[in-house]
């Protein structure tokens, strides 16, 4: 088998056989197929595509490219979240433990934050203590012990994946379903759940920009991640304003708790709620109305709150935080930035305002860049707020001031204002199912 000859049968639309698939994935990864040729196969699946069969094969290849976790011991009860990524996104810390106290089991890898996007990782290292790596003997064991655990990837999950997203960004083949697709469920099939719900979004602070090109993705992924024997579900959410108050990362670990607590039923209660449904829902093997019922009633009980304490504390955490917020970071600045006009708020560049959070210190421009967990933003109007001349916008909460000014900068040009009330946009678009 020659590479040459898969390069040119996919260029002219022609449907790669598993074994042809199976030799590329193998070869790119070990380093025997140069990075010039597997960028022409990039080129070619962006243009011509890939069909549902030839997708699930090469899911299922990168999935077994590296490391794979094996969660046979939990059955149908093995549970995961994944989001497309977003500003403000801390669902998984409430979704997480509302799912574990009813039954199911949340052994989740999650990544760190990287541009505008915030990481589940950073976040849970902005509680002091909580480990972020375990063995996968104290992986599964925490898991079979309390429901929950959750840590960083590791090293050696879906390697073909990491050269290949690589070779994507540099070669504009980047946005291409098939590949976004293989791309995301080989992680979720190397992870090892059972049932995994996936949080689509779409808008200015999302990768994909319009529900048309999110609903797409999504069908693709649930189709593909049934084809790989997994049950899936996909919530397409609105990611045009940042999710909840709070960006940042001990920020949103505050109003995570906060959320758990019943003391905060907004846009991020409802997502949330959507989401830990449809776990619910999967693993129970229960209608969404059932499981929603029980989602509302793990919250007002206090079920989840008391999980999450217990998951924080058996990864080396702090728990005290859960009940009294000053055991996690503050910044030593809080600024507030005003609104120059009067008017209503008529829209926001998400994006922008997580590049300001990232200017403050709450994110990355670079893998390699340390991150302050005090600095974020915590958002005071939103779209559809009426606003004052001199009105506070928003507060930015950070540890050096000399960040402040181009912080707001980015932050004020992310904010449009106008003469009429916008109209109010779903927060859910669709449920596929």
């Amino acid at each position: 088998m020659r590479m040459y000859d898969i390069i040119e049968k996919k260029r002219d639309g022609k449907e790669l056989s598993p074994e042809e698939i199976s030799f590329f994935i193998e070869g790119y990864t070990k380093g025997e197929i140069p990075d010039y040729q597997a960028s022409a196969l990039c080129m070619a699946i962006y243009f011509r595509g890939m069909s549902e069969a030839e997708t699930v094969t090469l899911t299922e290849c990168m999935a077994r490219s590296g490391d794979t976790l094996d969660l046979s011991d939990f059955g149908e009860l093995s549970v995961d979240k994944h989001s497309t990524g977003g500003v403000g996104d801390k669902t998984t810390l409430i979704v997480a433990p509302i799912a574990a106290c009813l039954g199911g089991v949340v052994t989740k890898m999650s990544g760190r934050g990287l541009g505008h996007t915030g990481g589940t990782v950073d976040k849970l290292e902005a509680i002091p203590g909580y480990r972020t790596s375990l063995s996968e003997e104290e992986f599964i064991s925490q898991s079979k012990r309390i429901n929950i655990a959750v840590i960083g990837q590791t090293g050696n999950l879906t390697p073909a994946d990491k050269k290949l997203y690589a070779l994507r960004d540099v070669t504009a083949t980047v946005n291409s379903i098939p590949l976004i697709t293989a791309s995301i469920m080989s992680k979720k099939l190397a992870a090892g759940s059972k049932n995994i719900v996936l949080d689509v979004k779409y808008g200015s602070g999302a990768f994909m920009k319009t529900t048309d090109d999110a609903e797409i993705l999504a069908e693709n992924m649930v189709k593909i991640g049934r084809g790989c024997k997994r049950n899936v579900t996909a919530v397409l959410t609105n990611m045009n304003v940042p999710l909840g108050e709070n960006i940042g990362n001990a920020l949103e670990v505050k109003e995570a708790i906060r959320v758990l607590k019943g003391g905060q039923k907004d846009e991020l209660y409802e997502v949330c709620v959507a989401l830990a449904t449809e776990m619910v829902a999967l693993f129970k093997k229960i209608p969404p109305d059932e499981a929603k019922k029980l989602v509302i009633g793990a919250i007002d009980s206090g079920a989840a709150l008391s999980k999450m304490r217990e998951w924080i504390k058996a990864q080396g955490g702090d728990e005290r935080c859960v009940d009294d917020e000053s055991y996690l970071p503050s910044a030593a600045v809080i600024y507030p930035v005003l609104s120059p006009t009067d008017g209503y708020i008529t829209g926001t560049d998400a994006q922008l305002i997580g590049a300001s959070a990232m200017i403050l210190g709450a994110g990355r421009e670079s893998k390699d860049d340390v991150i302050d967990p005090s600095a974020g933003i915590v958002l005071v109007k939103k779209p559809g707020d009426r606003v004052k001349s001199g009105d506070v916008l928003c507060r930015l909460h950070t540890s050096d001031v000399s960040k402040l000014k181009e912080a707001e900068k980015v932050f004020l040009s992310a904010v449009k204002f106008g003469e009429k009330e916008p109209p109010k946009e779903p927060l859910i678009y669709k449920i596929i199912r």
